[in-house]
């Protein structure tokens, strides 16, 4: 088996990951959550997100319209709860779609 570049891999990898993260970030907050307990979700469902990744991310996705976000006090500490707005539900189901018919494809190929 030919040898490859592992700089280039972990390149392909992270491009590759980005637009799952997307996905699974909307999935997760079909439930209201504060970015810790997004992230433990995540992770307990096998996908590590750096707090560095996540919130931008969050941001976008909020000034995208597809999230809503609010402040409140939990546990004597302010805490910024995600949720999915309307229209946000609505992009989860179309990307959902899509990444069925692009993993079906895929799996045709490979």
């Amino acid at each position: 088996m030919a040898e490859f570049d592992p700089d280039l891999f972990e390149s392909l990898r992270l491009e590759l990951r980005r637009g799952s993260l997307v996905l699974a970030v909307l999935s997760r907050l079909r439930e209201e959550r504060y970015g810790y307990t997004l992230r433990q979700a995540l992770s307990d469902d096998g996908l590590e997100i750096e707090e560095s990744t996540l919130y931008p991310l969050l941001r976008r996705l909020e000034s995208q319209g597809l999230l809503t976000s609010e402040w409140r006090e939990e546990e004597k500490r302010r805490k910024r709860f995600y949720r999915l707005s309307a229209p946000g539900e609505a992009m989860l189901a179309a990307l959902t779609t899509e990444w069925r018919a692009i993993g079906a494809s895929l799996d045709k190929m490979l």
